[in-house]
């Protein structure tokens, strides 16, 4: 076994130590590093000394702070002994896919491309823990089979809109919502408590339906402090302790039985929420109705926002900019008018808000519409009158 470099011994002028230029996640922090330590990983100096010091057993005050970010021994007794690599394994048990996340926190994940690096694999699974005892544990839920509905407390002034006058949190909501659909509460599932104070309810996806995330904060969610959590999403397992401004402690199991499958009242509420009906090719739409369109127009129209309904997570935005460049060239040959083509494109979009690692937000689409429209008009297509294509 060979022994870590004394601090002292660390030499980052030589080209040992230099790592191409090329900035990579630091082993010890995760954050990203130009050099290498003793043993060719990517690190920070101060990282990889305090992490020498710490197996030496010394600890100089100056450094005392910087050492604290690599020395386990200084996380809490969760970490030191084993909890969280446990509550990764657990959760492997059941055929989740996990992965690493920072420690003390609920984001941003420790490695890149989270959903695609997740793993039920235990020798994967014990190599990360073991050597990061402190990190701690995501569950990605496309992957795993699984559609979480995360139930939120209200924050501080924070008081629910009209259509769910009375609720007091996301609980409260849920089963109003059941309630107006005749349905029970669906609480014979997998749950746990979060730590601030929150419900994360576990079903098993629908067989051959892809769910993906929604927020209670737009219309396509469930309600009112509601997210849900899918394909393209993660939550933060059992066993896993924050220490955040709003909410310190750990995430506990509070019904350990296994996920129940999504009633079928609630998967239908999600897939109509993830898929809308583009607006009817016959409604009004501003200043003209869509039906009177050529009908080239129309077909142009149809294709774009089938183009912005269909994007996969990673190519929301980029789908979202073609379809409102290609329609503002039409906005700008004027044969179609800008509020229609603004009107088709935002709804497309709204069927992917999300927030979360992939955050997809209102905000977003509102800003590339109206870049990518205006781009467009100002290069106009060209219209060959009666023989348009």
């Amino acid at each position: 076994m060979t022994t870590p470099t004394p601090a002292s011994g660390l030499d980052w002028r030589d080209a040992q130590h230099f790592g191409g230029g090329h900035r990579l996640p630091c082993v010890h922090c995760g954050r990203g590093a130009f050099c290498l330590d003793e043993s060719g990983r990517p690190s920070h100096k101060t990282c990889a000394e305090a992490a020498a010091r710490a197996a030496s057993g010394t600890r100089p005050g100056a450094d005392a702070q910087t050492a604290q970010l690599v020395d386990d021994r200084a996380a809490p007794a969760q970490d030191r002994d084993g909890g969280l690599l446990a509550a990764a394994l657990a959760c492997a048990e059941r055929g989740w896919r996990v992965f690493p996340i920072r420690p003390r926190v609920k984001k941003p994940p420790a490695v890149a491309d989270w959903e695609g690096r997740a793993t039920a694999d235990r020798a994967r699974i014990q190599r990360c823990w073991q050597h990061r005892p402190s990190l701690n544990v995501g569950i990605a839920c496309g992957p795993s089979g699984l559609v979480v509905i995360d139930l939120d407390r209200p924050k501080p002034g924070q008081s629910p809109p009209p259509e769910w006058a009375g609720a007091a949190d996301g609980a409260q909501v849920l089963a109003a919502l059941a309630d107006r659909h005749g349905q029970p509460y669906p609480a014979d599932t997998f749950t746990v408590r979060t730590a601030t104070g929150g419900t994360h309810l576990y079903f098993t996806a629908p067989p051959g339906a892809e769910l993906r995330n929604t927020t209670g904060r737009h219309r396509t969610g469930l309600g009112w402090l509601i997210d849900t959590r899918a394909a393209g999403g993660y939550v933060v397992a059992p066993g896993s302790v924050v220490n955040l401004p709003d909410g310190t402690g750990a995430y506990q199991v509070v019904n350990d039985r296994p996920p129940a499958p999504l009633p079928p009242w609630l998967a239908d509420l999600l897939t109509t929420a993830r898929t809308p009906s583009p607006p009817p090719l016959s409604a009004p739409t501003g200043r003209a109705q869509v039906a009177d369109l050529p009908a080239y127009v129309q077909a142009a129209l149809k294709g774009e926002v089938a183009r912005v309904t269909g994007a996969v997570t990673g190519g929301r935005n980029h789908a979202l900019n073609k379809a409102a460049y290609n329609l503002g060239r039409l906005v700008g040959a004027g044969v179609l008018p800008e509020e229609a083509a603004n009107d088709a494109l935002w709804n497309a979009a709204a069927v992917h808000f999300c927030t979360g690692p992939n955050a997809f937000t209102p905000a977003d689409a509102r800003a590339t519409i109206r870049s990518a429209l205006a781009a467009g008009t100002r290069t106009p297509r060209t219209i060959t009158r009666g023989n348009a294509a």
